[in-house]
C-alpha cells in the first residue's frame, strides 16, 4: 500500500472517533487542514495539522503511548522529521500557550482542558521552544483549537491526499 492510500485509510479510520464533543476526529483533522489552508501554511504544515491527532485512530492507537508520540512515530518515516516533529508537539505547544500566553486556556474546549491536566498541565519546555520548528507548532495547535466546530467546512480527505502525496514524493526527490 502506497504511503498515500495509507495515509487515506488512517484519515478513514478517524470517522465516528470522538475525542472532542462536537466533531469526530475526522472533521477535526479536516478543520485542522483548512484552517491551515486558509493560513497560507506550506504543505508540511498542512499535513502535520491534518494529521496531528492520527494516534486515536484504530489503526494507530496503543495503551502504552500517547496520541501525539503515535503521530510521531507514524508520520516520521512516511513523511520527514518535520511533519512529525510538528505533529508531535502540538500537545507541548498547548501546554506552553496555557503557561504563557493570558487568556489562552480559557478558550480551549472542556475535552482540551481534561486533557491538559493528564498531559501534566501548563508547562514551558526549553527544548521545544529553543527548536527552529517551533513557531510552526504554535501555529499547529492554533489551527487544532480552531478545529472543532460542528459547523465548519474542513478541507476535503482528496485535498489532504494530495498534500500527502506531494509531501511524499518530495522526500523521494534527491
Amino acid at each position: 500500500m502506497s504511503v498515500p492510500e495509507q495515509t487515506r485509510a488512517v484519515l478513514e479510520s478517524l470517522r465516528g472517533v470522538w475525542d472532542e464533543e462536537d466533531v469526530d476526529e475526522l472533521d477535526h483533522a479536516l478543520q485542522a487542514a483548512a484552517q491551515a489552508i486558509a493560513d497560507g501554511a506550506d504543505d508540511g504544515l498542512v499535513l502535520a495539522a491534518a494529521l496531528h491527532d492520527i494516534g486515536h485512530s484504530p489503526l494507530l492507537a496503543t495503551e502504552s503511548d500517547t496520541h501525539d508520540r503515535v503521530a510521531r512515530a507514524w508520520l516520521t518515516p512516511r513523511f520527514g522529521a518535520r511533519v512529525g516533529w510538528l505533529a508531535g508537539a502540538h500537545v507541548a505547544a498547548k501546554r506552553h500557550l496555557v503557561a504563557t500566553e493570558p487568556g489562552y486556556a480559557d478558550g480551549l474546549s472542556a475535552v482540551s482542558v481534561a486533557s491538559l491536566r493528564a498531559q501534566g498541565g501548563a508547562a514551558v519546555d526549553p527544548a521545544m521552544t529553543g527548536h527552529p520548528w517551533w513557531p510552526d507548532a504554535l501555529r499547529l495547535r492554533r489551527y487544532d483549537d480552531a478545529a472543532k466546530d460542528p459547523a465548519a467546512r474542513g478541507a476535503d480527505i482528496e485535498t489532504v491526499i494530495a498534500v500527502a502525496h506531494r509531501v511524499a514524493a518530495a522526500r523521494m526527490q534527491p
